[in-house]
């Protein structure tokens, strides 16, 4: 395996320019008018498993968007990595906002990243980490270094729930057969602190909507007659958390299960600067709910979050307008045990109750997903260890995070797999915002790191 770095080195141009071209496709899956950019990207996707070794690529239909399989078997009677990842993307919204065209990669310095980093959205999350796992595979194909056989499951709809990989897992469990699931769609402390992801926040994401009179009115001839829709949504809104910054929706925190002291003392010993935290946003002072630490929030206790709200007039100069309607975009992050369809039932339930009878409320779940938690003391985890100790230098320290991957609960439920989680990214690094960016250093480190999981995995097997 001391080929690697070689391998990485006499290579390292084509995948940069590899990845490059990948992330000039628009892959956003969450707006119709992408459509053929999301199904050019999976075109792309199964050339690149091919090209990379798999024997056997497929082009799975689904109800929505393709899931793309592949796979390499050596030898039956060795252990079988399941590789999972997602080639579509976020919308790249709010344009402006980005120092160079989201979907014309460009490589800048940062001073975290001094070697470069890819901007462009999806260069983290998660084409840039994907695309990790195929390069990996093209280095132990072509060197006769796959110590163990290899499947790939890449899906098109990660980013708005993927409601297609869950019809089409229970429907192909001999397919996707294996001993393990790896996954990088998650990120580390920092570059010199790896760690590996052991918890993942569920989800439940709504949209609201508050409706009063029949039409757009005019402000002066019915304000202070009539309810605006706009005006009481942002106070539904306000109450749904208290003084404390907890949340007070009725049976919110049931099945909340408390950290021991012992639990919250481990976690707190990660290394964590708060005054460069504030520095990286540009914000004064943190916050969130009393009593837990800034790294408790995002990663052991549950959230709700206005996504996005809108109504009446937003354009340049002045229309006074009553709006007929007002929504609002929420998500809540849940922790294991909360189920995200139970919340989604209580938050209904709570928000149809609070509204005043002079507007009608609607709330239309959208998607959501599992928590999820996986131990530490497996041979997966082992292995994931080792192959950082083993090209970091270090042991990387477990972490939870505070982000969702709704489909791991579904695979332990369907495919009876644990995951391991080795990502690649930093917090820093804006997915989901504008500058989403990658470190070159980073991505050419997962290609390298990759390959030791599937030698010790092996071994320990």
């Amino acid at each position: 395996m001391n080929t690697i770095k070689t391998y990485i080195r006499e290579h390292k141009q084509r995948f940069l320019d590899e990845l490059i071209e990948l992330l000039k496709i628009p892959s956003v899956s969450a707006d119709k008018a992408f459509k053929k950019e999301v199904l050019l990207t999976a075109d792309f996707v199964l050339e690149s498993l091919k090209k990379a070794g798999c024997d056997k690529v497929e082009m799975c239909e689904t109800p929505g968007y393709p899931i793309i399989y592949g796979e390499k078997i050596i030898d039956k009677n060795l252990p079988t990595i399941l590789v999972y990842g997602h080639y579509d993307v976020q919308p790249a919204d709010p344009i402006e906002l980005w120092t160079s065209p989201p979907f014309e990669p460009i490589i800048k310095k940062t001073d975290i990243h001094p070697e470069g980093a890819i901007f462009a959205r999806g260069s983290c999350d998660d084409k840039g980490q994907m695309y990790m796992h195929l390069k990996a595979l093209e280095y132990m194909t072509s060197t006769g270094n796959l110590p163990c056989n290899v499947k790939f499951m890449i899906e098109g709809e990660e980013e708005v729930g993927s409601e297609s990989l869950a019809w089409f897992v229970p429907r192909n469990k001999e397919k996707l057969a294996n001993d393990v699931i790896l996954i990088s769609d998650t990120g580390m402390i920092a570059n010199d602190i790896p760690s590996i992801t052991t918890g993942l926040r569920g989800l439940s994401y709504v949209e609201v909507e508050v409706t009063g009179p029949n039409r757009d009115l005019h402000s002066g001839l019915y304000g202070g007659t009539v309810a605006n829709p706009i005006n009481i949504l942002s106070k539904m809104i306000a109450s749904l958390h208290d003084e404390n910054n907890h949340i007070t929706i009725p049976g919110f925190y049931d099945a909340v299960q408390e950290l021991s002291k012992e639990e919250r003392a481990e976690m707190a010993k990660a290394p964590f600067n708060l005054e460069n935290y504030k520095k990286a946003l540009d914000i004064d002072a943190e916050a969130g709910e009393k009593g837990y630490s800034t790294n408790e929030r995002n990663s052991i206790r549950p959230t709700l979050d206005v996504n996005g709200i809108w109504g009446g007039y937003i354009g340049e100069g002045a229309k006074t307008v009553i709006a007929s309607t007002a929504y609002a975009k929420i998500s809540m992050r849940l922790v294991p045990h909360q189920d995200w369809r139970e919340i989604t039932e209580l938050f209904k339930t709570h928000f149809e109750n609070i509204a005043p009878k002079s507007v009608k409320v609607k709330v239309t779940p959208h998607h959501g997903g599992q928590g999820y938690v996986t131990p530490i003391d497996t041979i997966a985890y082992q292995a994931a260890s080792k192959a950082y100790e083993t090209t970091f230098g270090k042991t990387p320290i477990p972490q939870r995070s505070g982000g969702s991957i709704p489909i791991v609960a579904l695979f332990e439920q369907e495919l009876k797999s644990k995951t391991i989680l080795m990502g690649f990214g930093l917090n820093s690094d804006a997915i989901h915002s504008p500058n989403e960016h990658f470190g070159v250093w980073n991505y050419l480190k997962g290609i390298e790191t990759i390959p030791y999981f599937y030698k010790y995995f092996t071994e320990l097997n």
